[in-house]
């Protein structure tokens, strides 16, 4: 798989994870190696990634992700909305594979967790910037390197019940945020194509916006 195939090919993989097939934790460990490579603010690396593959673990954590699905969310903004349903079908192919995923959140193999040192509630932009902008290129760079080894992911978080995770987890809630909730497995199939996406031309400022 060249770079640029593996880059515009790693999708958000909801319907076709292999729910029947264990990951091995030594293939995990070879995507987290390739994660902590990637770039963090100051070379600080505050970063830390919590694996659960034991299975009531998944169970509870499970519990907590569909709890925090049920309660109300806030509304897209306009303009989201507009691109969100710029091409017809695209939104209700998510809201399938959300349900989807409801339905079998438990029996996927494997879940990450990303988390990152200190919270950001009370932060400015900047703060907040160079927070998340520590743990998401690691947290990319797992899935990108979990793509390349016939895994699939999909970004499904943070948890909107952060509390109630991490003490399933035992992440000291007051000074970690957990930025992510990934279920990792095999896929069902290897063929995956880019996505449509908003021309680069209406999203590209040269200059001046």
């Amino acid at each position: 798989m060249t770079p640029d195939e593996l880059l515009s090919t790693t999708r958000a993989v909801r319907k076709r994870l292999d729910l029947t097939r264990p990951v091995p934790r030594e293939l995990i460990e070879e995507c987290l190696r390739l994660a902590v490579q990637a770039p963090t603010g100051r070379n600080r690396q505050r970063w830390h990634f919590v694996v659960v593959t034991d299975r009531e673990q998944r169970e509870r954590l499970a519990a907590v992700w569909r709890a925090g699905m049920n309660q109300p969310g806030t509304p897209m903004p306009e303009e989201d909305a507009r691109r969100a349903y710029a091409f017809p079908g695209s939104m209700e192919r998510v809201w399938e594979g959300l349900q989807h995923l409801y339905e079998h959140i438990h029996e996927v193999p494997a879940f990450l967790i990303p988390c990152i040192t200190g919270r950001t509630e009370n932060a400015s932009v900047l703060e907040q910037a160079n927070t998340f902008g520590s743990i998401m290129p690691a947290a990319w760079s797992f899935m990108l390197a979990a793509r390349a080894r016939a895994l699939g992911t999909a970004w499904l978080g943070p948890l909107r019940l952060e509390r109630e995770g991490a003490e399933v987890l035992g992440i000291p809630y007051e000074r970690v945020m957990q930025v992510a909730f990934v279920p990792v497995a095999y896929t069902i199939g290897t063929g995956f194509r880019p996505a449509r996406r908003v021309p680069m031309e209406e999203v590209t400022h040269w200059d001046r916006w």
